[in-house]
């Protein structure tokens, strides 16, 4: 997924050329360090600079966002954790104060002004996952079941907001998306 949200960012604001993922190192998945290869190495790919960005609290995210900012070429991923999203509001305005693009997994940073999110769809998760809490309620065994990856991914775009950072959103890039905002 962090290989997909870079090539995303790149796509849809081709100057980008330094990109940092923001997560809470005490929240994210692996403390951040799940989905820190793929994006590493999706960036070099793209001739992007990947930058780490640890954020524990409202100034630690200010702080990247504002030094994103300073400067063209600066983009962001929000890694997926349960602090990103309690925070959302916060990072979708600064976002907006610092005219960064911005990368999410879930379209509500979107409807509340993001740019572009690509995630998979959390209901089809949510109820794959009753068949298996089913199997294992009739005696199946959790070890014994295989995992499951996300099948069902979803896109969305808000066209106002890549308007107001003077982005032009490609054609392909909003006929791919399942919601685009107008």
């Amino acid at each position: 997924m962090a290989g997909k949200w870079v090539e995303l960012l790149a796509e849809i604001a081709p100057s980008v050329k330094r990109a940092a993922i923001m997560f809470n190192p005490d929240t994210a998945p692996g403390g951040g360090s799940y989905l820190l290869p793929a994006f590493e190495a999706a960036a070099r790919s793209l001739k992007v600079e990947p930058i780490k960005a640890p954020a524990h609290n409202d100034a630690e995210i200010e702080m990247v966002i504002a030094s994103l900012g300073r400067e063209a070429g600066g983009g962001l991923v929000v890694m997926p954790d349960g602090f990103m999203i309690g925070h959302r509001a916060q990072i979708v305005s600064l976002a907006a104060r610092h005219h960064l693009a911005v990368v999410y997994n879930q379209a509500m940073y979107v409807k509340e002004g993001g740019l572009l999110s690509y995630g998979p769809v959390e209901i089809d998760i949510f109820r794959r996952a009753a068949s298996y809490v089913d199997r294992i309620l009739r005696g199946a065994k959790p070890s014994e079941l295989p995992v499951q990856l996300p099948t069902k991914f979803e896109m969305a775009v808000n066209l106002k907001t890549a308007k107001a950072l003077g982005l032009d959103v490609p054609w392909q890039l909003q006929q791919l998306a399942d919601e685009v905002i107008e």
